[in-house]
């Protein structure tokens, strides 16, 4: 941190010509005193990072490389980064398809949580030892340290479990607001998802729980299908359905006692889209946060006149970006306290930094379905 020595010089020279002189100066040829402000700058450790310096496959074109100490300037903090999701999003920001990427050389990672290492002079509510993580998320915590401005931190509960304040802010944030930004839901009510096994769909099931909403859930067909039904149902899904099972004339009619859902979460497309938009009732709708097959979304004539569905979209970081961080971080605290009282879970895997290249593997796909990827550094 930077410190400031006040060095009070007298200008002796100048006295001693003064007092060899005949006559003394008058007090208007006094020179005032001479404040000599001496800096020395506190810089941060050097940093290990997961550097890209083109755009690209993360598998070819990331590396891990030692960062040279910077600057902790009078506002900044010093964090230790204790760890950081791998999410679809970072993968797209190095593949230089996502709407908002860094220029590069980047490092990778969008959100994650640390310690505070050291904080500048100018800075009051946060010393070493505290928890906190970037909010609003921002670019480059793939790194052992990050040095950013105490407004770019908010300071958060250090008995929350370490992976689920690395992962909060994207996808349970994500989940809460379009549960709470589209439709005025009410208990008893029923919403309807796919990708269901998402950490969003995974909260969206606990959240809509906790309110007293139903939800109805579709997923893939594919190996481990059973025991994935099996996972949420014991996070509170009402009904979890299969694309394979929907194969029917009529979707509604394996509803039973659920009331027709008025809000859908598509994450995935094509077909899986037409599926939430054949549960929802008349004037319902449909919010597309995410591609996950690539395919486009096809809707009937039908549905737009006779059923009047509404199509919408929801993107986080813009709505993180409309002057509501406030609003923001009072809403990440409510969900680490639910997950801090074990009400809010979702499937995670902690990796160690120097195994990264599982990890990465792993959040490709390569090595079949797995958990979430949480960097641990």
């Amino acid at each position: 941190m930077a410190t400031v020595r006040l060095i009070h010089l007298k200008a002796a020279l100048h006295r001693r010509r003064w007092a060899s002189s005949p006559s003394p100066p008058s007090a208007l040829c006094r020179l005032p005193n001479i404040v000599v402000r001496a800096y020395s700058t506190t810089m941060s450790p050097p940093s290990k990072a997961v550097v890209y310096d083109e755009q690209g496959p993360p598998d070819a074109v990331c590396k891990v490389r030692e960062l040279p100490p910077v600057p902790i300037k009078d506002n900044d903090v010093c964090v230790r980064m204790l760890a950081a999701p791998i999410n679809p999003s970072d993968i797209n920001r190095i593949e230089g398809v996502y709407p908002v990427r860094p220029p590069v050389p980047a490092v990778g990672g969008y959100e994650g949580v640390g310690e505070v290492h050291a904080v500048g002079p100018a800075v009051k509510g946060l010393g070493p030892g505290d928890w906190v993580i970037p909010s609003p998320p921002s670019s480059g915590t793939w790194q052992t340290y990050v040095v950013k401005e105490q407004s770019l931190w908010h300071r958060i509960d250090k008995s929350t479990p370490m992976e689920y304040a690395a992962t909060i802010t994207v996808n349970p944030l994500t989940a809460l607001r379009m549960l709470e930004d589209f439709v005025d839901l009410k208990a008893g009510d029923a919403v309807v998802q796919n990708g269901a096994t998402s950490i969003v769909g995974q909260c969206i099931v606990q959240l809509a729980r906790l309110r007293g909403i139903r939800s109805i859930n579709i997923i893939r067909d594919r190996a481990g299908s059973d025991e994935a039904k099996q996972k949420l149902k014991e996070l509170g899904a009402d009904e979890v359905f299969t694309l394979s099972q929907l194969d029917v004339k009529n979707v509604k009619s394996l509803l039973a006692d659920i009331p027709e859902p008025a809000l859908g979460f598509n994450c995935v497309g094509g077909n899986a889209a037409s599926l939430v938009l054949k549960f929802l009732k008349h004037g319902g709708t449909m919010v597309t946060y995410g591609g996950m097959s690539k395919k486009p979304i096809t809707v009937s004539t039908s549905s737009f006149i006779f059923k009047e569905l509404s199509l919408r979209g929801f993107w986080m970081q813009k709505w993180l970006s409309s002057e509501k961080l406030k609003e923001c971080r009072d809403m990440i605290d409510y969900l680490l306290s639910l997950t801090r009282s074990g009400e809010l879970k979702y499937d995670m895997e902690l990796c160690p930094f120097d195994q990264l290249p599982t990890a990465l593997d792993k959040a490709l796909g390569k090595l079949g379905s797995q958990p979430k990827q949480v960097i641990k550094f």
